[in-house]
């Protein structure tokens, strides 16, 4: 099916659903244009076609300072009329592009950018009072890039002005300590119609996020909903979890000799087969076109190879960290399609023991068998390729190079986290994470310091909570509070004094504010705002 059937299969089946559109909720200036995206033809094409020339031509000349505004912009007239006003006027002497862009569009709004807070108040109360404004309702009648979701959700805040993926479990930790069990049933539920109508979660619900989706933890959001209503959860949701499952394992049956890697699959000599981040695009992406470019002239190979590894590392959610960089410093030397990454592997090996459970509850035991036994062989799989003895941890495997990849990461938590280390590997890795990576923060991304985000000085909410339960598995119980009372009490020197819940964090200086990345640093935030009412209901102050 392609993409634009796609979507207009998704908006035709959202409009059974939707109750209403919400003016106030989602994005957009006091400017509002006067037809909805069914009445526009080409509303389901991603930006980089739909708007042409035009397009190229804004996210070349940086005409706003982050690439993502342009495409989350709503048009004001439909595609094919800004288009021929935009060729009439173009070659006019007077002719200013920031002008034309501003009288065209509407421009996003900052998600919470206006909230005053107050920063004497509980972090926790600050935090229950932003539920609300970074609450989307759902919207039909949106003609730019999103993706209409027929229930209410919660988006991270700042630029993310939609749903992401991986984001949202966090998000669903905070939700489940305020007992919200409808927020977290509806975005569930948003997450299913996605996989649904378009056969996979995408990296945000935006058109041009279509090529790719991002780590899988839709099974791990399903075990928050079951523990809250039980084990019909699981097998309610099976056949969302089995079609995400053959999502990430397309193109398996063509893999074979001189073909050892196909999308998101690879076979490794032995026969094993483990799992790779892989984007579907091999262009610019749409939010970050030029930054794209530029980096991919910094070196000699084709250029589309370059930006479908910079579109898979954002598939990883860790866009951008040395993980995928051969050479640490420089971005331009991204291969992220030829690294077997251990997160990634041990997320589908809980996807697939999650399978069989359902499976189990149905009493259908032939196929419990099927995906217990594909488990259990990734399972070796991991322990043969991602165990790196020589540095007691886990990390990333290059099988194109046939070797580990050497880079230490938190990304090497996630098999203490589902229960694929032994004894002795989980003794290993506490060793290293308490001398290698734990600072006055919390837990540092890498330990390598670059330009990049997802690398030194910064910690990230998603990570401490691996990183924390995964110890918690293994009876290191000392080192998981340790962790968590030093993030908890960064998150709240933080806010007192911005009066702010931050992306990221710098824990290795609590003085100075995380950087990095591609953009600036962003508040809001869903999954910081989740981790901290969790950890602080876990590890509650002086105790």
């Amino acid at each position: 099916m392609t993409r634009g059937i796609i979507l207009l299969f998704v908006f035709a089946s959202l409009s059974l659903y939707c109750r209403r559109s919400n003016p106030d909720s989602n994005e957009g200036n006091a400017k509002k244009p006067a037809f909805t995206a069914l009445e526009d033809p080409k509303w389901q094409i991603p930006p980089r076609q739909r708007y042409e020339e035009l397009f190229a031509e804004v996210q070349k000349a940086r005409i706003f300072p982050d690439g993502k505004t342009f495409v989350d912009c709503i048009p004001l007239s439909l595609t094919d009329t800004i288009l021929a006003h935009y060729r009439r006027e173009k070659d006019a002497p007077d002719f200013d592009l920031a002008t034309f862009v501003k009288a065209n569009f509407a421009l996003p709004t900052v998600t919470a950018s206006e909230f005053k807070s107050n920063r004497q108040a509980p972090v926790a109360d600050h935090i229950n009072s932003l539920w609300p404004l970074l609450t989307r309702q759902p919207d039909q009648h949106d003609p730019g890039t999103l993706i209409p979701l027929h229930h209410p959700y919660i988006v991270p805040g700042g630029r993310f002005r939609e749903i992401y993926y991986w984001d949202s479990y966090f998000t669903m930790l905070g939700l489940q300590q305020d007992n919200r069990v409808d927020m977290i049933r509806n975005m569930i539920d948003n997450f299913a119609f996605l996989i649904d109508t378009i056969g996979f979660i995408p990296n945000g619900n935006r058109t041009y996020f279509l090529t790719r989706s991002q780590p899988p933890f839709f099974s791990l959001m399903v075990g928050v909903l079951a523990e809250m209503q039980g084990d019909s959860i699981w097998t309610h949701y099976l056949p969302q979890l089995e079609k995400e499952y053959a999502f990430w394992m397309d193109g398996e049956k063509e893999l074979g000799p001189g073909n050892p890697a196909v999308r998101h699959v690879v076979r490794l000599p032995d026969g094993s087969i483990l799992n790779r981040f892989w984007d579907k695009g091999d262009y610019p992406r749409e939010e970050m076109f030029a930054d794209d470019i530029e980096t991919a002239k910094r070196n000699k190979r084709p250029a589309n190879i370059t930006y479908r590894n910079l579109r898979s590392a954002a598939e990883s959610g860790w866009d951008f960290s040395s993980r995928w960089l051969s050479n640490p410093q420089d971005l331009a030397t991204i291969h992220t399609v030829d690294i077997i990454p251990v997160d990634l592997n041990a997320l589908l090996y809980n996807l697939e023991m999650v399978i069989s459970r359902a499976y189990t509850l149905k009493e259908d035991r032939s196929l419990a068998a099927q995906y217990l036994s594909k488990a259990n062989r990734r399972k070796q799989a991991i322990q043969r390729y991602c165990w790196d003895p020589s540095q007691g941890f886990f990390v990333d495997y290059d099988f194109i190079a046939q070797k580990p990849t050497g880079v230490l990461s938190l990304a090497g938590v996630y098999p203490l986290f589902f229960q694929l280390a032994d004894g002795g590997q989980a003794n290993a890795v506490a060793q290293v994470l308490r001398t290698r990576f734990l600072q006055p923060g919390g837990l540092t991304t890498t330990l390598v310091t670059n330009s990049q985000q997802w690398d030194a000085p910064n910690g990230w909410a998603p990570l401490q909570w691996m990183a924390v339960n995964g110890l918690r598995q293994y009876g290191q119980d000392d080192l998981a509070r340790t962790i968590s009372q030093r993030w908890i009490a960064l998150n709240e020197q933080v806010f007192r004094n911005t009066g702010k819940m931050m992306e990221k964090y710098n824990v290795y200086d609590l003085s100075l504010e995380s950087g990095g990345g591609e953009y600036p640093v962003q508040d809001g935030f869903g999954w910081s705002n989740g981790v901290f009412l969790r950890l602080l209901h876990d590890y509650p102050p002086n105790q």
